[in-house]
């Protein structure tokens, strides 16, 4: 990774910010992108111990003028991209019947075309690069979840984007990377929408229990340097994918009974 330029969306909390520090300590050159320009100037700070170069840029990923200057910015000060790292969404919590649909919406600006805006504009350099392509996805890209019918929705997109980008650049040398890190300790919950679009605020999971967001970076980083196709994560994601491989109808009832044990749970099971 020494070296490499290394564009981060969502990089100011979570999974984003642990990625930052992972491709820092890699001597990375790092590009940072969030909607709060403070936060990254955190972030920055934090890591300069490393001494890495880093540009920050405020960015909303739902906004294709935003993604298309994060890229300019990048090519500005570094003339070249190598990873790209497809970071930035945001979760919600309701049945799809109570849910305004401006919720569905929103998601989906924010994981799908997000992504594909960034992955547009930076394409060129990254064919040029042969560099990679990696999207942030998540278990809920495998299997629906019932009360995340906007989250699900907007990963399952992601993966059709991504693995149809992969088949079409089978020859160009560009990797592209779909991961899946299962329930991971952020503040994603606590950011969730509810039905109406109003911030959840509290996180319905045990966030203790969940796999912490420097191990992910570590894996996701690992899994760019060997160049893989996918990255399931956490013993119960990778049950998940497995199971609703040949029991899809068992799995079905699984996730159900699953997710309605959860505190306030929009559903009975």
């Amino acid at each position: 990774m020494k070296g490499k330029v290394v564009i981060i969306t969502g990089a100011s909390s979570g999974i984003g910010l642990a990625c930052a520090n992972e491709f820092a300590k890699r001597g990375a050159k790092l590009v940072l992108a969030a909607r709060n320009i403070e936060k990254l100037e955190e972030v920055r700070k934090s890591i300069e111990v490393y001494s890495c170069e880093v540009l920050i840029v405020k960015t909303d990923v739902s906004i294709e003028e935003d993604c298309k200057n994060l890229i300019r910015k990048t090519i500005e000060k570094f003339n070249g991209i190598d990873i790209l790292i497809n970071n930035a969404g945001i979760s919600m919590r309701a049945l799809f019947a109570d849910l305004d649909l401006s919720v569905i919406k929103q998601l989906m600006d924010i994981n799908f075309w997000g992504t594909v805006y960034c992955t547009k504009y930076a394409l060129p350099y990254l064919l040029n690069s042969k560099g990679s392509v990696a999207g942030i996805s998540s278990i809920a890209g495998y299997k629906g979840l019932p009360g995340r019918t906007g989250y699900s929705a907007s990963k399952f997109a992601m993966h059709g984007f991504l693995e149809t980008l992969r088949i079409e650049n089978l020859k160009t040398g560009l990797h592209v990377l779909i991961a899946a890190p299962g329930f991971t300790a952020s503040n994603i919950r606590k950011t969730a929408l509810a039905s109406d679009g109003s911030m959840q605020g509290e996180t319905p999971r045990n966030e203790d229990k969940m796999m912490p967001a420097e191990e992910v970076a570590k894996h996701l980083a690992n899994a760019i340097e060997k160049r893989k196709r996918t990255l399931i994560l956490t013993m119960q994601g990778k049950m998940t994918v497995l199971l609703n491989k040949f029991f899809p109808k068992f799995m079905d009832k699984m996730v159900y009974n699953h997710m309605a044990q959860e505190p306030n749970s929009p559903f009975q099971k």
